[in-house]
Protein backbone atom coordinates (compact mmCIF):
# COMPACT_ATOMS: atom_id res chain seq x y z
CA UNK A 1 0.00 0.00 0.00
CA UNK A 2 1.25 3.46 -0.88
CA UNK A 3 1.64 6.25 1.65
CA UNK A 4 -1.95 7.17 2.63
CA UNK A 5 -0.97 10.82 3.07
CA UNK A 6 0.30 10.91 -0.53
CA UNK A 7 -2.81 9.12 -1.77
CA UNK A 8 -5.11 11.73 -0.21
CA UNK A 9 -2.73 14.60 -0.93
CA UNK A 10 -2.44 15.88 2.66
CA UNK A 11 0.43 16.62 5.02
CA UNK A 12 1.30 14.38 7.96
CA UNK A 13 0.20 17.20 10.26
CA UNK A 14 -3.30 17.37 8.77
CA UNK A 15 -6.19 17.15 11.25
CA UNK A 16 -9.24 14.91 11.00
CA UNK A 17 -11.34 17.54 9.16
CA UNK A 18 -8.68 18.09 6.50
CA UNK A 19 -8.30 14.36 5.97
CA UNK A 20 -12.06 13.89 5.63
CA UNK A 21 -12.40 16.78 3.18
CA UNK A 22 -9.46 15.49 1.10
CA UNK A 23 -10.98 12.01 1.03
CA UNK A 24 -14.35 13.29 -0.19
CA UNK A 25 -12.73 15.38 -2.91
CA UNK A 26 -10.41 12.59 -4.00
CA UNK A 27 -13.12 9.92 -3.95
CA UNK A 28 -15.37 12.11 -6.07
CA UNK A 29 -12.68 12.79 -8.66
CA UNK A 30 -11.59 9.15 -9.06
CA UNK A 31 -15.04 7.53 -8.74
CA UNK A 32 -15.54 4.90 -11.46
CA UNK A 33 -18.87 6.47 -12.47
CA UNK A 34 -17.05 9.65 -13.45
CA UNK A 35 -14.17 7.82 -15.13
CA UNK A 36 -15.84 5.07 -17.12
CA UNK A 37 -13.18 5.22 -19.83
CA UNK A 38 -10.38 4.63 -17.33
CA UNK A 39 -9.90 0.90 -16.51
CA UNK A 40 -7.78 1.77 -13.44
CA UNK A 41 -10.44 3.98 -11.87
CA UNK A 42 -11.81 1.22 -9.64
CA UNK A 43 -8.39 0.38 -8.19
CA UNK A 44 -7.63 4.07 -7.54
CA UNK A 45 -11.00 4.51 -5.85
CA UNK A 46 -10.32 1.48 -3.63
CA UNK A 47 -6.86 2.81 -2.78
CA UNK A 48 -8.34 6.14 -1.69
CA UNK A 49 -10.79 4.27 0.53
CA UNK A 50 -8.04 2.20 2.15
CA UNK A 51 -5.96 5.32 2.79
CA UNK A 52 -8.91 7.01 4.49
CA UNK A 53 -9.57 3.92 6.63
CA UNK A 54 -6.01 4.17 7.98
CA UNK A 55 -5.98 7.92 8.63
CA UNK A 56 -9.46 8.40 10.04
CA UNK A 57 -8.76 6.01 12.95
CA UNK A 58 -6.44 7.79 15.43
CA UNK A 59 -4.92 4.52 16.71
CA UNK A 60 -4.22 3.10 13.24
CA UNK A 61 -2.79 6.45 12.18
CA UNK A 62 -0.43 6.50 15.18
CA UNK A 63 0.74 2.95 14.44
CA UNK A 64 1.39 3.83 10.80
CA UNK A 65 3.31 7.01 11.72
CA UNK A 66 5.47 5.12 14.21
CA UNK A 67 6.21 2.40 11.66
CA UNK A 68 7.20 4.99 9.03
CA UNK A 69 9.48 6.84 11.47
CA UNK A 70 11.13 3.57 12.54
CA UNK A 71 11.64 2.56 8.90
CA UNK A 72 13.31 5.90 8.08
CA UNK A 73 15.60 5.58 11.10
CA UNK A 74 16.59 2.06 10.07
CA UNK A 75 17.31 3.15 6.50
CA UNK A 76 19.57 5.94 7.77
CA UNK A 77 21.47 3.54 10.03
CA UNK A 78 21.91 1.02 7.23
CA UNK A 79 23.19 3.76 4.92
CA UNK A 80 25.72 4.83 7.56
CA UNK A 81 26.81 1.21 7.99
CA UNK A 82 27.30 0.83 4.22
CA UNK A 83 29.38 4.01 4.08
CA UNK A 84 31.52 2.83 7.00
CA UNK A 85 32.06 -0.54 5.30
CA UNK A 86 33.12 1.18 2.08
CA UNK A 87 35.59 3.37 3.94
CA UNK A 88 37.04 0.37 5.76
CA UNK A 89 37.31 -1.53 2.49
CA UNK A 90 39.18 1.37 0.87
CA UNK A 91 41.52 1.57 3.88
CA UNK A 92 42.23 -2.16 3.68
CA UNK A 93 42.97 -1.97 -0.05
CA UNK A 94 45.32 0.97 0.49
CA UNK A 95 47.11 -0.87 3.30
CA UNK A 96 47.62 -3.91 1.09
CA UNK A 97 49.12 -1.64 -1.55
CA UNK A 98 51.50 -0.17 1.04
CA UNK A 99 52.60 -3.68 2.05
CA UNK A 100 53.21 -4.61 -1.59
CA UNK A 101 55.24 -1.46 -2.16
CA UNK A 102 57.24 -2.10 1.00
CA UNK A 103 58.01 -5.65 -0.06
CA UNK A 104 59.07 -4.42 -3.50
CA UNK A 105 61.33 -1.78 -1.94
CA UNK A 106 63.00 -4.38 0.29
CA UNK A 107 63.57 -6.64 -2.69
CA UNK A 108 65.13 -3.79 -4.66
CA UNK A 109 67.30 -2.83 -1.71
CA UNK A 110 68.53 -6.40 -1.24
CA UNK A 111 69.29 -6.63 -4.95
CA UNK A 112 71.18 -3.34 -4.87
CA UNK A 113 73.25 -4.44 -1.89
CA UNK A 114 74.08 -7.71 -3.60
CA UNK A 115 75.29 -5.82 -6.65
CA UNK A 116 77.27 -3.45 -4.44
CA UNK A 117 79.07 -6.31 -2.73
CA UNK A 118 79.80 -7.97 -6.05
CA UNK A 119 81.23 -4.86 -7.71
CA UNK A 120 82.70 -3.40 -4.47
CA UNK A 121 81.67 -0.03 -5.71
CA UNK A 122 79.64 2.72 -4.11
CA UNK A 123 78.62 4.30 -7.38
CA UNK A 124 75.68 2.02 -7.82
CA UNK A 125 72.45 4.06 -7.32
CA UNK A 126 70.48 3.10 -4.24
CA UNK A 127 67.19 1.27 -4.52
CA UNK A 128 64.04 3.09 -3.56
CA UNK A 129 63.95 3.60 0.17
CA UNK A 130 60.95 3.18 2.40
CA UNK A 131 60.88 6.94 2.85
CA UNK A 132 60.80 7.49 -0.90
CA UNK A 133 58.13 4.84 -1.30
CA UNK A 134 55.90 6.43 1.37
CA UNK A 135 56.40 9.89 -0.15
CA UNK A 136 55.57 8.54 -3.62
CA UNK A 137 52.26 7.08 -2.35
CA UNK A 138 51.16 9.69 0.17
CA UNK A 139 53.09 12.74 -1.02
CA UNK A 140 55.77 14.74 0.70
CA UNK A 141 55.13 15.83 4.30
CA UNK A 142 54.36 19.38 3.23
CA UNK A 143 51.85 18.06 0.71
CA UNK A 144 49.87 15.96 3.16
CA UNK A 145 47.84 18.88 4.35
CA UNK A 146 46.95 20.04 0.83
CA UNK A 147 45.95 16.65 -0.56
CA UNK A 148 47.88 17.14 -3.85
CA UNK A 149 49.66 13.78 -3.72
CA UNK A 150 49.65 11.64 -6.84
CA UNK A 151 48.73 8.40 -5.10
CA UNK A 152 45.57 6.45 -5.80
CA UNK A 153 43.77 7.78 -2.71
CA UNK A 154 43.32 6.34 0.72
CA UNK A 155 40.48 5.60 3.06
CA UNK A 156 41.26 8.87 4.82
CA UNK A 157 40.25 11.00 1.88
CA UNK A 158 43.67 11.99 0.36
CA UNK A 159 42.78 11.08 -3.19
CA UNK A 160 43.95 12.02 -6.65
CA UNK A 161 41.88 15.19 -6.77
CA UNK A 162 43.04 18.66 -5.94
CA UNK A 163 40.76 19.24 -2.95
CA UNK A 164 42.21 19.64 0.52
CA UNK A 165 42.47 16.66 2.85
CA UNK A 166 39.97 18.20 5.27
CA UNK A 167 37.34 18.67 2.61
CA UNK A 168 37.72 15.08 1.47
CA UNK A 169 37.94 13.50 4.92
CA UNK A 170 34.64 12.44 6.34
CA UNK A 171 33.74 12.72 10.04
CA UNK A 172 34.97 9.72 12.00
CA UNK A 173 37.92 9.11 9.62
CA UNK A 174 40.34 11.62 11.13
CA UNK A 175 41.08 9.24 14.01
CA UNK A 176 41.83 6.50 11.51
CA UNK A 177 43.95 8.80 9.35
CA UNK A 178 46.24 9.93 12.17
CA UNK A 179 47.52 6.45 13.16
CA UNK A 180 48.27 5.63 9.53
CA UNK A 181 50.12 8.92 9.01
CA UNK A 182 52.15 8.24 12.14
CA UNK A 183 52.97 4.72 10.95
CA UNK A 184 54.13 5.92 7.53
CA UNK A 185 56.25 8.59 9.18
CA UNK A 186 57.81 5.89 11.37
CA UNK A 187 58.65 3.90 8.26
CA UNK A 188 60.29 6.92 6.65
CA UNK A 189 62.40 7.80 9.67
CA UNK A 190 62.90 4.44 11.42
CA UNK A 191 65.49 1.68 11.07
CA UNK A 192 64.30 0.82 7.58
CA UNK A 193 65.64 4.15 6.30
CA UNK A 194 68.98 3.49 7.98
CA UNK A 195 69.16 0.08 6.32
CA UNK A 196 68.87 1.81 2.93
CA UNK A 197 72.27 3.45 3.39
CA UNK A 198 74.95 1.23 1.68
CA UNK A 199 78.49 1.97 2.96
CA UNK A 200 81.28 2.49 0.48
CA UNK A 201 82.95 -0.63 1.87
CA UNK A 202 80.04 -3.07 1.50
CA UNK A 203 82.06 -5.95 2.82
CA UNK A 204 83.55 -4.07 5.79
CA UNK A 205 82.51 -4.37 9.38
CA UNK A 206 80.23 -1.31 9.11
CA UNK A 207 77.84 -3.01 6.61
CA UNK A 208 74.28 -3.63 7.85
CA UNK A 209 71.71 -6.14 6.67
CA UNK A 210 68.15 -4.83 6.08
CA UNK A 211 65.62 -5.63 8.77
CA UNK A 212 63.12 -8.35 7.90
CA UNK A 213 59.80 -7.21 6.43
CA UNK A 214 57.60 -8.41 9.38
CA UNK A 215 59.74 -6.38 11.79
CA UNK A 216 59.53 -3.25 9.67
CA UNK A 217 55.77 -3.59 9.16
CA UNK A 218 54.75 -4.46 12.70
CA UNK A 219 53.36 -0.99 13.47
CA UNK A 220 51.56 -0.77 10.16
CA UNK A 221 50.01 -4.19 10.66
CA UNK A 222 48.79 -3.20 14.13
CA UNK A 223 47.14 -0.14 12.65
CA UNK A 224 45.58 -2.19 9.87
CA UNK A 225 44.22 -4.73 12.33
CA UNK A 226 42.46 -1.98 14.22
CA UNK A 227 40.87 -0.77 11.00
CA UNK A 228 39.98 -4.16 9.62
CA UNK A 229 38.35 -5.22 12.88
CA UNK A 230 35.81 -2.49 12.30
CA UNK A 231 34.37 -4.68 9.53
CA UNK A 232 33.79 -7.49 12.02
CA UNK A 233 32.18 -5.32 14.68
CA UNK A 234 28.94 -6.65 16.17
CA UNK A 235 25.89 -5.71 14.08
CA UNK A 236 24.04 -2.60 15.15
CA UNK A 237 20.82 -2.87 17.08
CA UNK A 238 17.59 -1.80 15.42
CA UNK A 239 15.80 1.12 17.11
CA UNK A 240 13.26 0.39 19.82
CA UNK A 241 9.65 0.07 18.71
CA UNK A 242 6.97 1.67 20.90
CA UNK A 243 3.40 0.33 21.04
CA UNK A 244 0.40 0.60 23.35
CA UNK A 245 -1.40 -2.25 25.10
CA UNK A 246 -5.00 -1.66 26.19
CA UNK A 247 -5.77 -3.64 29.34
CA UNK A 248 -8.77 -3.72 31.62
CA UNK A 249 -8.78 -3.19 35.37
CA UNK A 250 -9.66 -6.86 35.82
CA UNK A 251 -6.59 -7.92 33.83
CA UNK A 252 -4.34 -5.72 35.95
CA UNK A 253 -5.74 -7.27 39.12
CA UNK A 254 -5.46 -10.86 37.87
CA UNK A 255 -2.01 -10.23 36.32
CA UNK A 256 -2.60 -12.43 33.32
CA UNK A 257 -1.06 -12.59 29.85
CA UNK A 258 -1.54 -9.79 27.32
CA UNK A 259 -1.24 -10.25 23.56
CA UNK A 260 -0.04 -7.41 21.33
CA UNK A 261 -0.44 -7.35 17.54
CA UNK A 262 2.48 -5.69 15.76
CA UNK A 263 2.37 -4.00 12.33
CA UNK A 264 4.21 -6.88 10.61
CA UNK A 265 1.37 -9.27 11.50
CA UNK A 266 3.30 -10.66 14.46
CA UNK A 267 1.94 -11.25 17.94
CA UNK A 268 3.88 -10.82 21.19
CA UNK A 269 2.63 -11.99 24.59
CA UNK A 270 3.86 -10.74 27.95
CA UNK A 271 2.79 -11.23 31.55
CA UNK A 272 1.39 -8.43 33.69
CA UNK A 273 3.51 -8.25 36.83
CA UNK A 274 3.29 -6.50 40.21
CA UNK A 275 4.20 -2.84 39.89
CA UNK A 276 2.45 -2.38 36.55
CA UNK A 277 -0.31 0.19 36.40
CA UNK A 278 -1.85 2.63 33.93
CA UNK A 279 0.92 4.44 32.01
CA UNK A 280 3.61 1.89 32.94
CA UNK A 281 6.17 1.22 30.17
CA UNK A 282 7.37 -2.39 29.89
CA UNK A 283 10.55 -3.15 27.91
CA UNK A 284 10.51 -6.51 26.11
CA UNK A 285 14.06 -7.40 25.13
CA UNK A 286 14.70 -8.34 21.48
CA UNK A 287 10.99 -8.30 20.61
CA UNK A 288 11.01 -5.18 18.44
CA UNK A 289 11.53 -4.68 14.72
CA UNK A 290 13.52 -7.23 12.71
CA UNK A 291 15.86 -5.67 10.15
CA UNK A 292 18.24 -7.67 7.92
CA UNK A 293 21.83 -7.29 9.09
CA UNK A 294 20.86 -5.76 12.44
CA UNK A 295 20.03 -7.10 15.89
CA UNK A 296 16.34 -7.06 16.75
CA UNK A 297 15.49 -4.03 18.88
CA UNK A 298 13.43 -3.88 22.06
CA UNK A 299 9.69 -3.46 22.26
CA UNK A 300 8.43 -0.67 24.53
CA UNK A 301 4.86 -1.37 25.65
CA UNK A 302 2.88 1.44 27.32
CA UNK A 303 -0.09 0.19 29.32
CA UNK A 304 -3.34 2.03 28.58
CA UNK A 305 -6.30 1.32 30.83
CA UNK A 306 -9.60 0.61 29.12
CA UNK A 307 -12.11 3.25 30.37
CA UNK A 308 -14.39 1.90 33.11
CA UNK A 309 -17.73 3.53 33.95
CA UNK A 310 -17.46 2.67 37.63
CA UNK A 311 -13.75 2.75 38.54
CA UNK A 312 -10.70 4.84 37.75
CA UNK A 313 -7.05 4.20 38.60
CA UNK A 314 -4.65 6.68 40.19
CA UNK A 315 -1.25 5.06 40.71
CA UNK A 316 -2.01 1.83 42.59
CA UNK A 317 -5.26 3.12 44.13
CA UNK A 318 -8.69 2.44 42.67
CA UNK A 319 -11.31 5.19 43.01
CA UNK A 320 -15.08 4.81 42.84
CA UNK A 321 -17.97 7.21 43.49
CA UNK A 322 -20.80 6.18 45.82
CA UNK A 323 -24.01 8.25 45.94
CA UNK A 324 -25.73 8.51 49.34
CA UNK A 325 -28.99 10.09 50.37
CA UNK A 326 -29.28 13.23 52.45
CA UNK A 327 -30.51 11.38 55.51
CA UNK A 328 -27.67 8.83 55.31
CA UNK A 329 -25.16 11.65 54.99
CA UNK A 330 -26.54 13.31 58.13
CA UNK A 331 -27.26 10.24 60.26
CA UNK A 332 -24.68 7.76 58.93
CA UNK A 333 -25.39 4.20 57.84
CA UNK A 334 -24.05 0.73 57.09
CA UNK A 335 -24.18 -0.19 53.40
CA UNK A 336 -22.59 -2.24 50.62
CA UNK A 337 -20.11 -0.87 48.06
CA UNK A 338 -19.17 -2.53 44.78
CA UNK A 339 -15.47 -3.27 44.25
CA UNK A 340 -13.68 -4.89 41.27
CA UNK A 341 -13.62 -8.08 43.37
CA UNK A 342 -17.21 -8.07 44.64
CA UNK A 343 -19.31 -6.26 47.24
CA UNK A 344 -17.86 -5.09 50.56
CA UNK A 345 -19.52 -3.79 53.75
CA UNK A 346 -18.62 -0.21 54.68
CA UNK A 347 -19.66 2.13 57.44
CA UNK A 348 -20.53 5.74 56.60
CA UNK A 349 -20.05 8.01 59.63
CA UNK A 350 -22.73 10.57 60.52
CA UNK A 351 -22.48 13.99 58.96
CA UNK A 352 -20.49 12.79 55.92
CA UNK A 353 -20.51 15.27 53.05
CA UNK A 354 -19.46 15.01 49.41
CA UNK A 355 -15.96 16.04 50.37
CA UNK A 356 -15.41 12.86 52.32
CA UNK A 357 -13.78 9.62 51.11
CA UNK A 358 -13.62 6.23 52.77
CA UNK A 359 -10.45 4.18 52.16
CA UNK A 360 -10.43 0.37 52.14
CA UNK A 361 -6.93 -1.05 52.47
CA UNK A 362 -5.46 -3.83 50.29
CA UNK A 363 -8.13 -3.60 47.58
CA UNK A 364 -6.11 -1.72 44.97
CA UNK A 365 -3.49 -2.78 42.41
CA UNK A 366 -0.35 -4.76 43.25
CA UNK A 367 2.79 -2.67 43.64
CA UNK A 368 6.39 -3.73 43.11
CA UNK A 369 6.91 -4.42 46.84
CA UNK A 370 4.21 -7.08 47.02
CA UNK A 371 1.63 -4.84 48.67
CA UNK A 372 -1.65 -3.50 47.32
CA UNK A 373 -3.08 -0.03 47.00
CA UNK A 374 -6.39 1.20 48.39
CA UNK A 375 -9.97 1.31 47.22
CA UNK A 376 -11.04 4.92 47.71
CA UNK A 377 -14.83 5.39 47.98
CA UNK A 378 -15.74 9.00 47.23
CA UNK A 379 -19.13 10.00 48.72
CA UNK A 380 -21.62 12.09 46.79
CA UNK A 381 -24.73 13.38 48.56
CA UNK A 382 -27.77 13.02 46.29
CA UNK A 383 -31.18 14.67 46.68
CA UNK A 384 -34.41 12.76 46.26
CA UNK A 385 -35.80 12.42 42.79
CA UNK A 386 -38.89 14.49 43.69
CA UNK A 387 -38.95 17.58 45.95
CA UNK A 388 -40.17 16.95 49.49
CA UNK A 389 -42.18 19.73 51.16
CA UNK A 390 -40.98 18.95 54.68
CA UNK A 391 -37.31 18.95 53.68
CA UNK A 392 -37.82 22.15 51.75
CA UNK A 393 -39.45 23.89 54.73
CA UNK A 394 -36.72 22.66 57.05
CA UNK A 395 -33.99 24.02 54.80
CA UNK A 396 -35.80 27.33 54.47
CA UNK A 397 -36.12 27.70 58.20
CA UNK A 398 -32.44 26.79 58.69
CA UNK A 399 -31.32 29.35 56.11
CA UNK A 400 -33.52 32.09 57.52
CA UNK A 401 -32.64 31.27 61.11
CA UNK A 402 -36.05 30.03 62.19
CA UNK A 403 -35.59 26.70 64.02
CA UNK A 404 -38.50 24.55 65.07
Amino acid sequence: MRDPYSVLGVQRTADADEIKAAWRSKAKSVHPDHNQSDPAASSRFAEVGRAYEVLKDPERRKRYDRAVDAHQTIMQQRQSAREAAERAKAAKANAEKVMEELARANAQRAQAQAKAKAKASSSTPDAETAEDMVERIFGAPNEAGSGTGTGTGTGTGTGTGTGTAESRTRPGEEAAAKPQAEQTSAFAQGPAAEADRVPSDAGGPGSQEPRPLPVQAVDLIASLVRRIRGLNAPPEKAPDHAVEAHVSLEELLKQGWVTIKLPEEREVRFLLEPGMTAGHVARLKSQGLKVPGMLRGDLLVTLKLVPDAQFRVEGYDIHTIMPISLEDAVLGTETQVETPEGSRQISIPPWSGSDRAIELEELGLHDAEGKRGKLVVELRVMLWEKPDAKITDLMRHMREGLYI
